[in-house]
């Protein structure tokens, strides 16, 4: 089986930045390189700087509207007129498979699911937030529409574990994907006064800007020479010194990582994998992040090999003293890059064009064609 029309509909608005876009749209770039015929459909649009041949393949399912979800704000499309325009995309594209993200999220990919009476149904599942509102609800109210799932997939045990607990799924871990050779450009230019990264949605507690500032002035006691940057939208005052980039383009956050020493992930909870570390790594820094499972998972290696270090959630000291001594050893060695390309689309993306094999199989034979 090839040439598949997969249709991938995704939750969140395009025009904000997010791991699930990222993944997203990463696959559907994929998919399109591999000879299969890729569509998406999801709130928002792709700003003009896109790829051309990406904008292409995407349907706006109309502006995204901002709610409180997981701990953060997500822009997503909920109602009579998505419905439409849902269920004239699916009618319209004829997928051969339909590929939802966040199923149980009230947005599109729900609306989709709904909509999924005679297309085989692959759901990816991001969330890792144990006692998630959305999960439990959807577990008592959304059984019928869960049912419709032919095959689950979750980025990480720890988003596995909460599907398992919540909607009696038992999804295939397939991780997010990252396109390597995006970040494995040369490292910046020697000499240079060491970098130290900080980079997401700034104003979200969760991610953990205020940790970082609270050990800020004991990494600058021990590494006077050290530069600061912070990356990404919001409006959290910073302390001078500290070099604010504000939102950037993937062209850019490429180009920022490949000039990064240790990159910082200081994170308190609700993350289901770590894209961001991989990319550091696959662009060659080193990491210090937050001992959380998803980030444990995608550090770890086997026999006991980890690819960062990971200091307690919330405690501004030990990642002060974490990022020092990354800072005091010599340049990340290759094994970083390395360990990133086990999530290249490469290695990524055969896996779920098994898992829609497999669902189509499943359908084929449910329905009694042979």
């Amino acid at each position: 089986m090839s040439g598949l029309r997969v249709g991938l509909v995704c939750p969140y608005s395009l025009a904000a930045p997010g791991g699930v876009q990222n993944h997203v749209l990463g696959l559907a770039r994929e998919l399109r390189r591999l000879g299969h015929q890729p569509r998406v459909l999801a709130p928002g649009r792709l700003g003009a700087e896109a790829d051309p041949e990406l904008r292409r393949l995407v349907a706006s399912a109309g502006a995204g509207v901002p709610v409180r979800y997981n701990g953060s704000v997500a822009r997503v499309n909920f109602g009579p007129r998505s419905h439409a325009r849902v269920a004239a995309w699916l009618a319209r594209e004829r997928v051969d498979v339909l590929h939802v993200h966040e199923p149980v999220t009230p947005s599109v990919a729900l609306l989709a699911l709904r909509e999924a009476r005679a297309v085989p149904v692959v759901a990816t599942f991001h969330t890792a937030t144990p006692g998630s509102t959305a999960m439990r609800l959807a577990g008592r109210a959304l059984g019928p529409m869960i049912d419709r799932i032919d095959l689950g997939l979750a980025v990480s045990s720890s988003a596995r574990s909460v599907v398992r607990r919540h909607l009696g799924l038992d999804p295939m871990i397939i991780p997010n994907g990252v396109r390597v050779a995006d970040f494995a450009g040369p490292r910046a230019e020697p000499g240079r006064a060491p970098r130290v990264t900080l980079l997401g949605r700034l104003d979200e507690e969760r991610k953990g800007l205020p940790v970082f500032l609270r050990a800020l002035p004991r990494i600058r006691a021990a590494r006077p020479d050290a530069e600061i940057v912070v990356a990404g939208p919001g409006r959290t005052k910073l302390p001078g010194g500290v070099r604010r980039t504000g939102l950037i383009s993937d062209a850019e956050r490429s180009a920022l990582l490949r000039g990064t020493d240790v990159f910082v992930a200081p994170n308190l909870a609700r993350e289901s994998f770590g894209l961001i570390l991989v990319e550091a790594l696959a662009a060659g820094a080193r990491v210090v992040a937050s001992d959380l499972p998803a980030f444990r998972a995608v550090l770890a290696e086997g026999g006991g090999r980890a690819h960062g270090a990971t200091v307690p959630p919330g405690d501004h000291r030990a990642l002060a003293d974490a990022v020092v001594s990354a800072l005091d050893r010599p340049p990340a060695p290759p094994a970083g890059r390395a360990h990133a390309r086990r999530y290249d689309w490469s290695e990524v993306a055969p896996q779920i064009l098994q898992a829609y094999r497999t669902a189509i199989r499943m359908r084929t034979r449910g329905a009694g064609i042979a």
